[in-house]
């Protein structure tokens, strides 16, 4: 019953994580402008993976996707790709984990075959969970870094000073989905011990026959026949034999 239960509540866990992947990665809210210095603006602005966004103070909003791939920064291109790579993983996950639960008979299916199937929608899981940690701190890492040039630039006195962007929602989303991600990967591999079914203490034993059937015809018992080899000897005596190679007459040995 605890195997089971354990598989169930990782399946919901890492189904949460999954969902909370796509929707961080779907979000535009990756990161926002630092309203610290200047909390009195008329536009907001707010970038994602996908696209851009400003807010006027009128309530109105226009966002403008990426048109080019080659113009993006390198750790931006990788991030998305380790959260593309994510979901891919954690949906192929769930796909396999629904036919490796153990409440859900599909034909014969043994008990062996679903505890690989569980192992293995959980290594997926906990791949899709990293995967998704690793892009959301990559990305946090960048955005650290600019809003640190982009300070120290200002107290320099630099004109033409960019506007500084801070941590999105998006990205607590991100880290809250891959670490469900992967706690429910976790729990889906110790269910996968418990569906392994144990093997017997004592094993059976087949005695078989040492030599093959032997079947034993009945007929008149002819006694001892000497080797013809060793038939010539001491007192021997061979009947004179026909043209055609028989005895005249039957020989002593005959009645052996």
């Amino acid at each position: 019953m605890s195997t089971t239960i354990c598989q169930v509540m990782g399946f919901l866990v890492s189904s949460l994580g999954v969902g909370g992947s796509i929707m961080a990665t779907a979000m535009d809210t990756w990161s926002t402008q630092d309203l610290y210095d200047n909390p009195v603006t008329a536009v907001f602005q707010y970038q994602g993976l996908w696209r851009s966004c400003v807010r006027q103070s009128s309530g109105f909003t226009e966002c403008r996707p990426y048109f080019t791939i080659l113009g993006l920064p390198a750790m931006f291109q990788a991030v998305r790709a380790l959260m593309i790579v994510g979901i891919v993983l954690g949906l192929l996950g769930l796909f396999v984990c629904i036919f490796a639960l153990k409440c859900i008979r599909i034909g014969s299916m043994e008990d062996t075959a679903k505890a690989n199937m569980t192992l293995t929608s959980g290594i997926m899981f906990i791949i899709a969970g990293l995967c998704a940690i690793t892009g959301v701190s990559v990305f946090a890492n960048m955005l650290v870094t600019n809003f640190w040039m982009s300070t120290t630039n200002m107290y320099q006195g630099m004109q033409n000073v960019q506007n500084r962007y801070t941590f999105g929602s998006a990205l607590f989303v991100g880290w809250v989905a891959g670490g469900l991600a992967l706690v429910g990967g976790i729990m889906m591999c110790l269910a996968c011990k418990g569906l392994i079914p144990e093997e017997s203490r004592y094993k059976a034993v087949s005695y078989n026959a040492s030599g093959r059937n032997i079947s034993y015809r009945t007929g008149p018992y002819k006694g001892y026949e000497a080797d013809p080899k060793t038939r010539k000897g001491v007192g021997y005596e061979e009947a004179p034999r026909s043209e055609d190679g028989r005895r005249p007459y039957p020989s002593k040995y005959d009645y052996v």
